[in-house]
């Protein structure tokens, strides 16, 4: 058990044998259980010089080792869900010297990724997708009749997202081969302890059980009323020692709960399940940041971790103590939630699961009867907001902008179309770093912006981003503030709220020539851009309703329009000044500065913003090139030729 993450590389001779191309089905058992420790040092000292996720990783040692022990990958598909328990994955099928690259430029992603390796069989980021595409695997295995082994490794917390029971319902219905892992780190579902649980699913698993069953269903099925009884005495045993009955009557063959440690135990049932017909189902019970003591106490704060730094140096007598860092706009918004309940009582703060990352715990503490988490499940997140605004309570929705995506349908329908009073705060939007394409806010002004009803903010700062939820909460009807992930550029946030004019920009910078529209938290290096270029800067604030009177002045007494922001150009709030001036029979040069439509790469936020031009040396060139130009038409950004834009992955057979 380690208690620090090392620092320098353990010795890892098995591991270095694996990663040099020994086969890792030709290891003994006792060599397996020694790689697994192997495996587990070297992931602490990866993750340490990198960052990263970290405790599921940990958690699922063993049973990585036992899969790709038993099947023949990658021939055979292992599909993970989400992707954040996959680094010893990585480091076990060619990628362990490239794992100081992890989530960086040019380096590993964070996340299984096609076109990184042929063992990453399924792309993932988003949680609750592997069960839908094993069985699309699986069933398309059988219409092409390739003898190949589909398994999906799922955790506790995807499996409660309604897109992984709508697979398990046809998987039970279509029957195809296939095995379903739970990993179960005991954080959302519960299950029952004792040696008698775990005995009976080693009796399940056996070859002699389950031969006896299939005789005996063989035999009794010619019997109806005796074949309904054993069936019958069969769940009840099960459902007595074991929470799989639910699994059984979806059409799965139930096997578990099993110590998920056990290596020699997991090999043992994988390779008894590994030939059997339909869907398979096996639920094991592992520790999240096993080996590890600091995440064993504490799984949800080393979820993920950054890189392990250096010990610094004693500051010198004359050195400028550095300004403390501000707070991130998750805390504002948690904060302001907080401020907000104290003064209204119709508030109900909702989350799908992201209560720490959302910046929701303190007021989950404070006011527990007012705060929902829903599971994964943004669906549900959004009907419950929009179920509540009917019987007159205010409901808030935290959510990440990539996963607000998940409830579109509910957005417009359930919400927008009947005008209810729901606010969102929307988190992560536009790029977010090392996290990648997956990730990225990168859509939400772009699909949010034409449904009717809705108002959209777009803060440039942290005080903006406090008084701008005030006044969404205000709103009577769906309005959104979106905004980034971290820290701000540091403004003073007052403690007061004021109700801002929606609609209703901010001019920041007179300049001539060129008028930069900024929309959101790219304010800062639009900035930067105008002082180079002597350029007017206006802080638009609100994507819908569009402040159109300030753009129609701007108009009058610049030569080029630049729209920035950190969101999709297709659609954007670029798109809405284009539609401005057309209804308006303006024909006037603008410049849409935005994401390209390209899936940007992980890398730093800086890196991104460099990739695709966001930042002030790629603004200034941009409008630049624009004013050189002698073209009178419309400008935009095209796809830009840079190293930061996903490559397909190749096709496999």
């Amino acid at each position: 058990m380690l208690s620090e993450i090392p620092t320098a590389p353990p010795a890892t001779p098995l591991l270095d044998r694996v990663d040099a191309g020994w086969p890792l089905r030709e290891l003994t058992t006792q060599e397996l259980v020694d790689l697994a420790e192997e495996l587990r040092a070297y992931l602490l000292y990866s993750v340490g010089q990198t960052g990263g996720h970290f405790g599921a990783g940990l958690g699922v040692v063993e049973l990585t080792v036992a899969l790709h022990h038993v099947y023949n990958t990658p021939h055979d598909r292992i599909v993970w869900d989400v992707g954040h328990q996959t680094y010893p994955h990585k480091i076990l099928t060619g990628r362990m010297r490239k794992m100081h690259s992890m989530r960086q430029a040019s380096g590993l992603a964070g996340f299984p990724k096609r076109a990184e390796s042929e063992y990453d069989t399924f792309g993932v980021g988003h949680s609750s997708t592997s069960i839908s595409a094993a069985v699309g695997m699986a069933l398309a295995n059988r219409r092409l009749d390739v003898a190949r082994k589909v398994v999906a490794v799922i955790g506790d917390g995807a499996i409660t997202g309604g897109m992984a029971f709508e697979a398990l319902a046809h998987a039970g219905h279509t029957r195809p081969n296939m095995l379903v892992v739970l990993n179960d780190n005991q954080m959302s579902i519960g299950h029952n302890k004792g040696g008698l649980a775990t005995y009976f699913a080693k009796i399940w698993a056996s070859k002699t059980y389950i031969a006896m069953r299939r005789g005996s269903k063989r035999v009794l099925e010619k019997i109806r009323p005796a074949w309904e009884l054993a069936k019958r005495t069969e769940e009840h045993m099960k459902g007595m020692v074991a929470p799989g009955t639910m699994f059984e009557e979806l059409g799965f063959h139930y096997i578990g709960p099993l110590d998920g440690h056990d290596l020699p135990g997991l090999i043992h049932t994988l390779q008894n399940m590994k030939d059997l017909e339909g869907p398979q189902f096996l639920h094991i019970r592992t520790m999240k940041g096993k080996g590890f003591l600091p995440a064993e106490e504490d799984p949800v704060g080393y979820h993920a971790i950054n890189k392990i730094e250096d010990k610094p140096k004693p500051p010198a007598a004359t050195a400028i103590p550095a300004r403390p860092a501000g707070p991130k706009y998750q805390d504002v918004f948690g904060k302001w939630l907080c401020d907000m309940a104290e003064r209204d009582n119709r508030l109900i703060g909702i989350t799908p699961a992201m209560c720490e990352g959302s910046g929701m715990v303190e007021f989950a503490r404070r006011f527990p009867d007012r705060y929902y988490d829903v599971a994964i499940a943004e669906q549900h997140a959004l009907t419950l907001a929009a179920g509540m605004a009917c019987e007159g309570l205010k409901p808030v929705v935290a959510i990440y902008s990539t996963f607000l995506q998940r409830g579109y349908d509910q957005l417009i329908h359930d919400i927008a179309l009947q005008n209810l009073d729901v606010t969102f705060g929307i988190d992560r939007a536009g790029l977010v770093g090392q996290d990648g394409p997956t990730h990225h806010g990168a859509f939400d002004l772009s699909f949010l912006r034409c449904i009717p009803n809705i108002v959209i903010g777009a803060p440039s700062d942290e005080n903006l981003c406090r008084q701008m939820l005030y006044t969404a909460f205000l709103h009577e009807g769906p309005a959104a503030v979106r905004y980034p992930r971290g820290t701000g550029p540091g403004a003073d946030i007052a403690g007061e709220m004021t109700q801002l004019e929606i609609g209703r920009a901010a001019h920041i910078r007179g300049g001539e020539q060129v008028a930069i529209l900024n929309f959101g938290a790219l304010l800062g290096q639009a900035m930067d851009a105008a002082k180079r270029l002597n350029a007017t800067v206006v802080d638009m604030r609100w994507v819908k309703p569009l402040d159109e009177r300030m753009v129609l002045e701007l108009i009058q007494r610049h030569a080029l329009l630049v729209t920035l922001e950190e969101n999709a150009i297709a659609g954007g709030a670029g798109a809405a000044v284009h539609e401005l001036l057309a209804a308006q029979g303006v024909a006037m040069p603008i410049l849409n500065l935005g994401i390209p439509d390209a899936f940007i790469e992980h890398g730093s936020h800086a890196d991104q913003l460099a990739w695709t031009g966001l930042n002030a040396d790629g603004i200034v060139r941009r409008i630049e090139l624009a004013l050189r130009s002698s073209s009178n038409q419309i400008q935009s950004e095209a796809v830009l030729n840079f190293p930061g834009t996903v490559e397909a992955a190749p096709k496999r057979r």
